[in-house]
Order: C-alpha cells, then sequence, then structure tokens
C-alpha cells in the first residue's frame, strides 16, 4: 500500500499539475487570440499538456511551465490574469504586439517572474507601483508604449533589478534622483520621453555597478555631470539629442576606463576636446563620437592613438589644425568621420595603412595636399568622401585595385591627372562624383565591368574623347552628368538600353552626329540635356512619347527640320531648342509668348500667334487662305444650323419621354441621409451630367453640383459592375464609405450629406471641397499658393483627422489609403480627410490582419510591413501620412524617375546625408521658415521609420506639431530627433476620386 501511494505522489500529481497549467494557458488563449488564427493553432484542449506547444517551455525537471515567449503574434487585448496562477513562470515576453491596458493587479501574483517584456504594445496610463512588489524580476522591459505621468517612487524599490527599459513613452516630470537607489542596476535605458527639461541628477554617478545608460532626447540641460566619471565599469553612455552645455568634463574622459561607445552629439556642448593623460586610462575604448556640437580647438593626438579605437566621429564642430600623425596608430580604426569643421593641412600619408579602414568623410574642411595611396591597403574601404575641400595630385593607383569601394566622392577638388583605368570598372561601385576638378583623359571601356553603378558624375573636367559604347551595360545607371568637358564623336546607341536611366546631362562639350534610334525605350527619362554640342540632323518624334520627361534643352545645336508635334505630349517644365536650324510651323502649344525663348536663334522658325522675334509669314498666308475659302466656310456654317436644329428638335422630344420615365424612379432610389439636408436629393440627380466631371479615378467619377439654393456639392458616381476595378469591388468600396463616414463628425473629415443605392446607381454626395486635393496644388504650377504657414496648418489638420479616427473612434478606423489625393482643401486651404472606400476597422484589422488578400493604397505610400506581410494597423496610415510631410516640406511627389529606383522616403534620407537638408527643403519657401521646416520634417521622418514599433502614434504627431509653433523661429538648426517621442495624452479642381 506505501509503494501504490509512492507511484501516485510521484507520477500521477505531476501529470494533474501539467493538465491544470495546459488548461491556464488555453484560457489565456481564448483572451489574446480570435478562434481562426493559427498563430497558437498546437495549444490544443485534446492535448492539454503545454510542454511541446509553440513558445512554451518547461522544466526538465518538474515539467512546470517557466517561459511563455509570446512576442510579435498580434495578441490583442489585456494581459489575461491566468499567466499568473502558473506557478513557475519566470519569463514572459509579450512585445510586439496589441495589448492594451490596464495592467491586471494581479501581475504582482507572479512571484517567480525575473523577466518581463512588455515592450511594443499599447499600453497607456501610469507606470504600474506593483511591479516592485515581483522579489525576483531582474529585466523590466516596458519600452515603446503610451505610459504616461512621472516614474513613480515605487520604483527605486526593486530589490534585485538589473536592467530597467522605459525608452520612448510619454513619462513626464523630471528624471528622478530616487533611481539610483537601485544599487543592483546595470542597465538603463530612458530615453526619448518628454521628461521636464532639468539638469541630470549628480547622484547618478553613484551607480557604480552601471554597464549601460542611455538618456538621449530626455530634455537634459546644463553641464555634463562630472560624477559620471565615477562609472568605472560603464561601458555605453548615449547623451544625445539634450540641450547639455559646457565643456565636455576631463573626468567623465579619464573615469570612464571601461568605456566602448561614448555618444554626445546633437547638444550645445562647447570648449576644446581635453587632453593630455586622461586618453591614456580609456584603454577599452572602441568608439567615440562627439560630432554635433560645438566643440573647438584641434584634435588630440592622445585619442588618435588609441589602439582600440574603431569609430572616431567628431563631424559638425568648429575644430581646427589638421589631422594628428597619430592617426596611423589606431590599428583599429574603421570610420573616421570629420566633415563641416575647418580642419586643414594634408593627411597622414599612412592614413589606412595599419587599420581596415571602411569610411572615410573628410567632405567640407580645408585640407590640401594628396589622397594617401594607402587608404584600401587592407582591402576594406566603401566609402571616401572628400567633397568642398582643396586635394591636389592624382587620384592613387590603388584605388583602381580597391574592388571593397561603393561610394566615391572627390568633386570640387583640384584633382588632375587621369583616372586609374580599373577604377572605373570597379564591381561594387554605385557612385562615382568628379565633379568640379581638373581630370583629363578619357571614359574608358572598363566602365562596363561598373555593374552597380547607379550615379556617375564628371562635369566640370577636362574629359575627353568619346563616350564609350559599354556604357549601355550599366543596367543600373540612373544618372549621368558629364556636362562641361571636352567630350567628342557620337552618343553612343546603346545609351537607349539604359531602361532605368533618369538623368543625361551631357551638355558643353563636342558630340556630333544625330540623337540614337530608339530612346523611346528610356521610359524613366526626366532630364534630357544635350545642349551647346555639335549635334545635327532632325530633332526625333519619338521624344514626345517618354512618359515623364521634364526637362528637355537641345539648344546650341545644329538641328534642323521640323519641330515635331509629338512634343506637345510631354508635360514640361523647361523646353529650349534654341540656337538651332530648325524650321516650318511652332506647335500651337508651345506658340505663344511664355516659349518665346525656347526658339530664338531658329531664323526658319515661324509664328502664327505673332510671337516677338520669330517671322510672321506663316500668319499672312493663314490670312489670305481665310479670303480664298471663305465661301466654303458659308456652306460648312449652313450645314451646320441645319444640323444643330434637328438635333435640338430630336433632344427635346426624347427629354419629354425621359420625363415620363423619370415619374416613376424616384420611388425607386433608395436615399439616406447622414445631416440634415437644404436641398432635394433628387435635385442631385438631375444635374448629373458630363460638363460638371471634376474628376475620374479607379471608383469611378466626381461631379460639382451647384443646387438652386447657392450650395455647391460634390457627388461621386461609382462604377457600375461592368467598369468597377477588382479592388473596389472586392472590399465593397460603397459600403465602406458608408458605413465610416456616415458615423463620423469631425472638423478634419470630409462631410458626406446623403448616398443613394438602387442596384447599378451608387451616389455618395459630400460637401463641396472649392481648392480640390493637396497633391492638385502641391505638384502643380499652383504650388506657390502654398506658402509655409498653409502647409503647416494642413499638415496638423490632416493630423488631427487621422488622429480623430485612431483615437477617438469606437472601435478605432484604419484609413489605408491616407496620400496627398486624398488630402481635400476648403476655400481656406484648411485640410479634410477624404476616400475611406477600403477602411477598416480595428476590430476587423487585429482579428483578422492576416485574412487581406490584396494591398490597398497608393505606391510611394505604402507602408514596408504592409506590402510584405499584409498586415495592416494604424501604423500603416502613420507612415503613409510621414510621406505626405515629406510631400509638404520637400515639394515633391512620393514617385519620381529622379529617385531611380527609390521612393520619396529614401531619397530624402539619402539626400540628407549627402548634401544636407536644403537639398531636401522646397525651395520656393521663405527661409525665415527654416527652422519650423526642419522640425516638421524630423516628425516625418519618425512616421516613416521602417519598423512600426518606432512610428509615434497619431497624438503624438498632433502633439508634435503644434507645439512647433510653440517654440521661436531659427533659420539655422541641425536636423535631430528633438520630437522623437514628445508630450501626448493621448489634376482637377474640387474634390478627386
Amino acid at each position: 500500500m506505501p509503494l501504490l501511494f509512492f507511484f501516485f505522489f510521484f507520477f500521477v500529481t505531476p501529470t494533474l499539475s501539467l493538465i491544470q497549467e495546459g488548461l491556464l494557458l488555453l484560457e489565456a488563449k481564448k483572451q489574446l487570440l480570435p478562434s481562426s488564427s493559427s498563430s497558437l493553432a498546437d495549444w490544443n484542449p485534446r492535448d492539454p499538456t503545454p510542454c511541446n506547444w509553440t513558445c512554451v517551455t518547461c522544466n526538465p525537471n518538474t515539467s512546470h511551465v517557466i517561459s511563455l515567449s509570446l512576442s510579435s503574434l498580434s495578441l490583442s487585448g489585456p494581459i489575461p490574469s491566468s499567466l499568473c496562477r502558473l506557478p513557475s513562470l519566470s519569463t514572459l515576453y509579450l512585445d510586439d504586439n496589441f495589448l492594451i491596458s490596464p495592467l491586471p493587479s494581479t501581475l504582482s501574483l507572479c512571484t517567480s517572474l525575473t523577466h518581463l517584456n512588455l515592450s511594443g504594445n499599447l499600453f497607456t496610463g501610469p507606470l504600474p507601483s506593483f511591479l516592485s512588489s515581483l522579489p525576483s524580476l531582474l529585466h523590466l522591459d516596458l519600452s515603446f508604449n503610451n505610459f504616461s505621468a512621472s516614474i513613480p517612487p515605487s520604483f527605486s524599490l526593486f530589490p534585485n533589478l538589473r536592467s530597467l527599459n522605459l525608452v520612448q513613452n510619454l513619462l513626464n516630470g523630471t528624471i528622478p534622483s530616487f533611481l539610483t537607489n537601485l544599487t543592483t542596476l546595470t542597465s538603463l535605458h530612458l530615453s526619448y520621453n518628454p521628461f521636464l527639461p532639468a539638469p541630470l541628477p549628480s547622484e547618478f554617478g553613484n551607480m557604480t555597478n552601471l554597464q549601460d545608460l542611455s538618456l538621449s532626447g530626455c530634455n537634459l540641460l546644463g553641464p555634463i555631470p562630472a560624477s559620471l566619471g565615477k562609472l568605472s565599469n560603464l561601458r555605453n553612455l548615449a547623451l544625445t539629442y539634450n540641450s547639455l552645455q559646457g565643456a565636455i568634463p576631463e573626468s567623465l574622459i579619464s573615469g570612464l576606463t571601461s568605456i566602448v561607445f561614448l555618444e554626445l552629439y546633437e547638444n550645445s556642448l562647447s570648449g576644446s576636446l581635453p587632453r593630455g593623460a586622461v586618453w591614456n586610462n580609456l584603454t577599452h575604448l572602441e568608439g567615440f563620437d562627439a560630432s554635433g556640437n560645438d566643440l573647438t580647438g584641434t584634435i588630440p593626438s592622445e585619442l588618435t592613438r588609441l589602439k582600440k579605437l574603431g569609430s572616431l566621429n567628431l563631424f559638425d564642430n568648429n575644430l581646427e589644425g589638421s589631422l594628428p600623425e597619430s592617426i596611423v596608430e589606431a590599428e583599429s580604426l574603421y570610420e573616421l568621420k570629420l566633415f563641416n569643421n575647418s580642419l586643414n593641412g594634408s593627411l597622414p600619408s599612412q592614413l589606412g595603412s595599419n587599420s581596415p579602414l571602411q569610411t572615410l568623410d573628410l567632405s567640407y574642411n580645408n585640407f590640401s595636399g594628396e589622397i594617401p595611396a594607402g587608404l584600401c591597403r587592407r582591402g576594406a574601404l566603401q566609402e571616401i568622401m572628400l567633397i568642398y575641400n582643396s586635394f591636389s595630385g592624382r587620384i592613387p593607383e590603388s584605388l583602381g585595385d580597391c574592388r571593397s569601394l561603393m561610394r566615391v566622392r572627390i568633386r570640387n577638388n583640384n584633382i588632375s591627372g587621369t583616372v586609374p583605368e580599373a577604377m572605373w570598372g570597379l564591381p561594387h561601385l554605385y557612385l562615382l562624383e568628379l565633379d568640379e576638378n581638373s581630370l583629363t583623359g578619357s571614359i574608358s571601356t572598363y566602365i562596363s565591368g561598373a555593374s552597380n553603378m547607379s550615379s556617375l558624375s564628371l562635369s566640370f573636367n577636362m574629359f575627353s574623347g568619346s563616350v564609350p559604347q559599354e556604357i549601355g551595360n550599366l543596367d543600373n545607371l540612373v544618372q549621368f552628368v558629364a556636362s562641361h568637358n571636352r567630350l567628342s564623336g557620337r552618343i553612343p546607341t546603346s545609351v537607349v538600353k539604359l531602361s532605368q536611366l533618369g538623368k543625361l546631362v551631357i551638355s558643353d562639350n563636342e558630340l556630333s552626329g544625330e540623337i540614337p534610334l530608339g530612346i523611346s525605350a528610356l521610359e524613366k527619362l526626366n532630364d534630357l540635356d544635350l545642349s551647346n554640342n555639335k549635334l545635327d540632323g532632325n530633332i526625333p518624334s519619338e521624344l514626345g512619347t517618354l512618359p515623364v520627361l521634364n526637362y528637355l534643352d537641345l539648344s546650341g545645336n545644329l538641328f534642323s527640320g521640323r519641330i515635331p508635334i509629338e512634343l506637345q505630349n510631354l508635360n514640361l517644365n523647361l523646353l529650349n531648342l534654341s540656337n538651332n536650324q530648325l524650321s516650318g510651323e511652332i506647335p500651337k502649344e508651345f506658340d505663344n509668348e511664355n516659349y518665346k525663348k525656347s526658339f530664338l536663334g531658329n531664323p526658319g522658325l515661324c509664328s502664327s500667334s505673332s510671337v516677338s522675334g520669330l517671322c510672321q509669314n506663316l500668319g499672312e498666308k493663314k490670312k489670305n487662305k481665310i479670303k480664298y475659302d471663305w465661301v466654303f466656310r458659308f456652306i460648312f456654317v449652313l450645314a451646320g444650323i441645319v444640323f444643330v436644329v434637328g438635333v435640338t428638335w430630336f433632344w427635346f422630344k426624347f427629354r419629354s419621354i425621359k420625363k415620363m420615365k423619370k415619374k416613376v424612379r424616384p420611388n425607386m432610389l433608395k436615399w439616406r441621409s447622414f445631416h440634415k439636408l437644404g436641398f432635394s436629393e433628387y435635385e442631385v440627380v438631375k444635374l448629373l451630367s458630363e460638363d460638371n466631371v471634376i474628376g475620374s479615378g479607379a471608383s469611378g467619377k466626381v461631379y460639382k453640383v451647384v443646387l438652386s439654393n447657392g450650395e455647391a456639392v460634390a457627388v461621386k458616381k461609382l462604377w457600375g459592375p461592368k467598369n468597377r476595378t477588382t479592388v473596389s469591388e472586392k472590399d465593397g468600396f460603397f459600403e465602406a464609405e458608408v458605413e465610416t463616414l456616415g458615423k463620423i463628425r469631425h472638423k478634419n473629415i470630409v462631410r458626406l450629406w446623403c448616398c443613394c443605392n438602387s442596384g447599378d446607381s451608387k451616389l455618395l454626395v459630400y460637401e463641396y471641397m472649392p481648392n480640390g486635393s493637396l497633391a492638385d496644388l502641391l505638384h502643380s504650377s499652383k504650388r506657390s499658393l502654398l506658402d509655409w504657414p498653409i502647409r503647416y496648418r494642413i499638415a496638423i489638420d490632416a493630423a488631427e483627422g487621422l488622429s480623430y479616427l485612431h483615437h477617438y473612434c469606437v472601435p478605432p478606423i484604419v484609413h489605408r489609403d491616407v496620400k496627398s489625393h486624398n488630402i481635400l482643401l476648403d476655400e481656406d486651404f484648411g485640410a479634410k480627410v477624404a476616400d475611406f472606400g477600403v477602411a477598416r476597422t480595428f476590430s476587423r484589422v487585429t482579428q483578422g490582419a492576416e485574412s487581406m488578400s490584396a494591398i490597398a493604397g497608393s505606391y510611394g505610400y505604402i507602408a514596408p510591413e504592409y506590402a510584405y506581410t499584409l498586415r495592416v494597423n494604424e501604423k500603416s496610415d502613420i507612415y503613409s501620412f510621414g510621406v505626405v510631410i515629406l510631400e509638404l516640406v520637400s515639394g515633391r511627389a512620393p514617385l519620381d524617375p529622379a529617385y531611380g529606383d527609390k521612393d520619396l522616403v529614401k531619397w530624402v534620407s539619402s539626400t540628407l546625408e549627402q548634401s544636407g537638408e536644403d537639398q531636401v527643403i522646397d525651395p520656393t519657401m521663405d527661409v525665415k521658415y527654416k527652422g519650423e521646416i526642419i522640425k516638421v520634417l524630423n516628425i516625418g521622418l519618425l512616421c516613416t521609420n521602417p519598423l512600426p514599433i518606432n512610428r509615434p502614434s497619431m497624438r503624438k504627431v498632433v502633439t508634435m506639431l503644434h507645439e512647433i509653433s510653440a517654440i521661436p523661429r531659427t533659420t539655422s538648426g541641425k536636423l535631430s530627433p528633438y520630437y522623437q517621442e514628445e508630450a501626448d495624452n493621448e489634376n482637377h479642381h474640387g474634390n478627386t476620386v
């Protein structure tokens, strides 16, 4: 009998306990996931023992559940309280889901928890005080949520906490000094919270166990506390994007003996870098970043000789003097960025010879002398950027053997001689920029090997010879600019094979012959400038078939014959055919004073509209012809009158029949009103004529209807079943629009007055927006109407409309097609969000995100994760809105052949990196608003972050936009995520399709 009891106790009891834990997990699954989800399909009640289930880990000895890793499963709702009834649960990962507040107080019963990760969810409200009562907790991660209020005092009471991560929430108050009571803490991350401006408490220097301290974007003021130098175990210190001032304390540098990465950029630090023995203590220093401050003086030689120094970033300062020779002793150096300083002198001749140098950026300084020959001796060099200096001599032959090179920018120097022949054909090189030097020689046939070449820029040099046929092998070439050289011969016929080419500028050379046949194959060509050469023959009519050509300059050549009328098909911003040998009549589209300068210097060209400076013979001939043909015209007029009379009689007859039929039709129409109307619905139907069409799109036509009471409305008439697009039909455009707009009342959402659904006839009647869509104005000649204050207001209005959808509608609504075409403008340029045909409520999204079978939205606005996974949430709208912000700031469209294989988001990012914000901001805007514009640009970049979890909520966006106007304007400022997570309380007029 005792033996039987023994077997029962050790085998039956654990099995019953394990089944009980499985039942608890099944209970939690019901609360977190819809039954249709396959994420946890093997959590099956028919097999209630959970140790083999997905995301579950059991103790191999006791078979108790010890770990749940439920990351990135689109879980929703609150945290199930049943989880804390698992007696041995020590690790709980619920990050990157859609969980909401409140955190259940039953979490305090999870007494075995050592790791709790709730980052990347939708939690709001204050931080839960009860978390500090978890006796075993070692690691707590609550980052990327919407927790607000101050850090509670209870957070100083964790008995054993090792790491605390509260990054990117809405925490306010000041950074509390009581956190220093957490003596066991080795990692503290508080970055990007809208704390009140205040100094960093000096008590932080007492946290001697800290290894990682991240306080970027925390509104820190004043000097860096010298007490931080006592943190001898600290390996990573990030104090970027604050308002710290003063010099870098010597004690900070000398005391951080274990530091690996030190980041201090984007503050107002000033003074010189410390010198002397302070650097000798930093034997573990691998990276030093003090860029973007206001540092002066010279670079200490003690810093540059550190053996383990891998990354040295001192850009955007006021440093002077030369680069110390001791830099060659930094044997681990892989990155050296010193751009935007006042450094001078020549570079150490052995630079790069003793280290695996990958990136060298010395742009915008006063360096001179020759480029060191050993930069790529270790075979790792990828980027060399020396623009706007005074380097001289030749390009080292050794760079021709540097097969790792990807970007070379040496423009605006005094480089002479020839380009190393092998350098033309480097296989990974995608950017070669040699403009404004004194380079000679020819473009080598080796260029056929540069298979990744995207941008080749050679202007303002002395290159000679012909452009080789091998250039046609560069399948990825987007830009070829070689103006102001001595190139001769014919344009290679192979150029028509460059299917990605968006810009071809080879003006001011000595090219001859005709434009190659087949140029119509260059469907992405946006800019064609062949001016000031010796080209001849006729202008090819196929130029008129290039779909995106905006700039055409063929002036200063020997072209003859007539101007092809096909050029009228182009939407040109610039046309210049002056100073050629063209003859005949100017095409009607161009025959006006606006294009006068486009044709000067062509003695054989004639204008029929008396454009000054051109011959008028053609006009006189036409007048004579009118005299001879008056009889025929009279006959035609008489025939026309007879025809009109006949048609009029037929129309009145037809109208009377139609009226008879119409007496019955109103009873068949099914009207539904959403507001008190001041007009009759049937009056709308009578006024739907083709003369009133103001827009047409994939879903139907839009009419402007002026009613008898003087009120104007916009009427969207959806296509019938035969014309309806697949997406519209599948997603139920009409039903979605009615369901969404019919219940919304917000000043920044376009108002739906009423609708009609009678089978094949579907009408939606909206308020009329006289200034049309944002896209209509922003990307047309009317852009000048949109100054910065108007654009700023449009951004706020649209953000408030989307914020209402996301945060105040129950259930919340995802628009899914946010774009400038769907932001309409009233008579005062107030903005309203429109077109909800593909909108979805959150309840449908979170419970069926993986069931989306097609992408809704417009290319250029679609979030990366949506395009790849078809999973949609509010972060998709935020990305699209970020693209709209970039449009407002840059004045550019989301897609443009000028970007190459990029879209607007990638173009802005790369342009900021290469050329700065001045090349991104719309040049038509007043410079006095530059400070505000840069801050709005920052918000656009936040919204278009490739990781959804890093994008702010729309409520945050609204708050950030409103706060910009309260900050004093400045005409200068560096790009910084100052508003990374700012405070938050949670081509037709009229409407377009």
